[in-house]
């Protein structure tokens, strides 16, 4: 099986990633005990974040979820 997404992608750089990388990683890992030295750990590293919002997908695939529950634009 495949799906095929169509996308509205966009990069953020640091400083801007900053606020979005420490809730990705609250939600995943529990908040640091040290939030300034975390802030400063990801500056460091110069992590960026690669938001994609998906717009639409498909196909919808023979045994894969019945078409009537997708509204087709």
């Amino acid at each position: 099986m495949h799906y095929q997404i169509y996308d509205d992608p966009g990069v953020i750089d640091m400083p801007d990633a900053t606020d979005t990388l420490v809730e990705y990683y609250r939600c995943i890992s529990s908040e640091h005990p040290d939030r300034d030295e975390y802030r400063q750990t990801l500056a460091n590293q110069d992590k960026s974040v690669i938001r994609i919002r998906l717009t639409r997908w498909g196909p919808i695939s023979t045994g894969g979820f019945p078409p009537e529950l997708f509204q087709d634009d």
